[in-house]
């Protein structure tokens, strides 16, 4: 059912889990700075500590070879790196760090996948303008190139950015990430745009300067749900799919995989509420530049987060406010047959990942496809024996396998989120997303795995040996 050469693993974030936020030089991320904020967090909680994955790093090699991992995802703190987000100043504690735990996995042979940046942007960086201002793709593009030149003799997987349209979103519009910027209707396009100009930027260089030696291959992780009209026979909730795809999955899929440039159903839903508010400025959605690298083509496999699904049916009518929800008109509705898992937006649908997967094969000429994070969380009590989870692991594999044998899927990996309980944004400590479970309350922040995490296990040792 899956490739011999298949990448089975698990993910983690550096702020989610290593810790050390003032260690050995290095400087503050926004999300250092979100958290210390009151009324920002969950319990007010933060990743000061986390699971001081920065001190315990052989605990957690220890977990990933307990499962049997091939691969294992990591990101790097752009601020341990380099604290003021500039080349100026390297921290070289922070480089032993990564050196050490990319050496670990390596002589273990589990294959590291590296996220250059996952939400957590040096706060010197943000005092100049953080993902608004134009100059900081080619601030992005220096600290890859770093990352590059460092870490690539060894690194073959890059993720440059994860879930840009969380980023943009979350932390530029609604607020509730960080930045915690709440700027409707203008703040998010341009940061998403400056994502993928910053994305494109360091695909080329790595591309012109780093390809040819190191052989690795470069991609940007795109989270999305799986969307379905309401009603299938209804012209409207077709229609209003199409556009919630397109200001979600589209927004930056289009431009890498088949334009080049954002969905004119985007664009045009974007101007209409423009127009219809009053708003006689250019198009609120920037316009890539001839001048600047292709976005087209820079990708060298799609990376793809997904965790739920959501029938759409076409909105109430658009709002008179410029905002990003009012340019959707859409509205997204739980089937009430989908069990909820912890957090409240999180439907287990495990067959909306294999419907995803064949839309991507059909819709973005059928690209290599890692799945790069798929999980499921606990909230409330802690449950040791987690079966639901461990079930809604084996549905999704299956479903997984489904889309390779039966639909033609060019899937290469499948990574669980997480490896282990850890910092999960907003929510803190309270939604536990781990194949480990991490005892906070614990000063050595013990590492016990759950029932899933054995059965994921068995999983991976069933399916390395079976015969191809």
């Amino acid at each position: 059912m899956f490739p011999c050469d298949f990448a089975w693993g698990a993910g983690t974030a550096a702020y989610q889990i290593e810790g050390g936020w003032q260690a050995d030089g290095k400087g503050p991320s926004i999300w250092d700075t979100f958290c210390h904020e009151k009324g920002r967090v969950f319990g007010e909680q933060n990743g000061d500590v986390a699971c001081n994955s920065y001190e315990l790093w052989e605990k957690d090699l220890k977990c990933i070879l307990q499962l049997g991992l091939t691969h294992y995802r990591l990101s790097l703190s752009w601020a341990r790196l380099l604290p003021d987000g500039t080349t100026r100043h390297v921290n070289h504690k922070g480089v032993d760090y990564y050196n050490k735990v990319i050496d670990d996995l390596l002589a273990c042979n589990v294959t590291p996948m590296v996220t250059i940046y996952h939400f957590d942007l040096p706060q010197a960086l943000q005092d100049q303008g953080g993902w608004k201002s134009q100059s900081i793709a080619t601030l992005f593009d220096s600290y890859a190139q770093f990352c590059f030149q460092t870490f690539g003799d060894r690194v073959k997987l890059w993720i440059t950015i994860n879930e840009p349209y969380v980023c943009a979103k979350l932390g530029h519009e609604d607020g509730i990430h960080a930045p915690g910027l709440k700027e409707p209707g203008i703040t998010a396009y341009l940061v998403g745009h400056n994502m993928l100009r910053a994305h494109a930027m360091a695909w080329h260089s790595y591309d012109s300067s780093y390809r040819a030696k190191q052989k690795g291959l470069v991609s940007l992780a795109i989270n999305s749900d799986w969307l379905e009209p309401l009603q299938p026979d209804c012209t409207d909730d077709i229609v209003a799919t199409e556009r919630d795809f397109a200001f979600t999955l589209g927004w930056f899929a289009w431009p890498v995989f088949l334009t080049g440039d954002y969905p004119e159903i985007m664009r045009s839903a974007i101007d209409a509420n423009s127009r219809r508010v009053g708003y006689t400025g250019a198009s609120r959605l920037p316009s890539f530049s001839k001048d600047e690298p292709v976005i087209l083509g820079t990708a060298d496999f799609f990376a793809l987060n997904y965790y739920t699904s959501r029938k759409v049916k076409a909105g109430a009518g658009f709002g008179q406010t410029l905002c990003m929800k009012s340019d959707r008109d859409i509205e997204e509705v739980l089937d009430p047959s989908w069990p909820i898992c912890g957090v409240p937006w999180l439907a287990v649908v495990p067959h909306g990942l294999r419907r995803l997967l064949k839309y991507i094969k059909d819709t973005f000429n059928n690209p290599v496809v890692y799945i790069t994070e798929n999980g499921f969380s606990q909230v409330g009590p802690l449950q040791m024996e987690d079966v639901q989870r461990f079930e809604f692991y084996k549905d999704t594999i299956m479903e997984v396998g489904k889309a390779i044998e039966e639909d033609g899927v060019n899937i290469r990996g499948y990574f669980a989120w997480s490896l282990m309980d850890n910092f999960e944004w907003p929510d803190g400590f309270s939604a536990r997303f781990g194949l480990f479970h991490v005892d906070f309350s614990d000063e050595k922040l013990s590492r016990t795995m759950y029932h899933s995490g054995r059965e994921y296990a068995k999983m991976i040792m069933k399916y390395k040996s079976e015969p191809k």
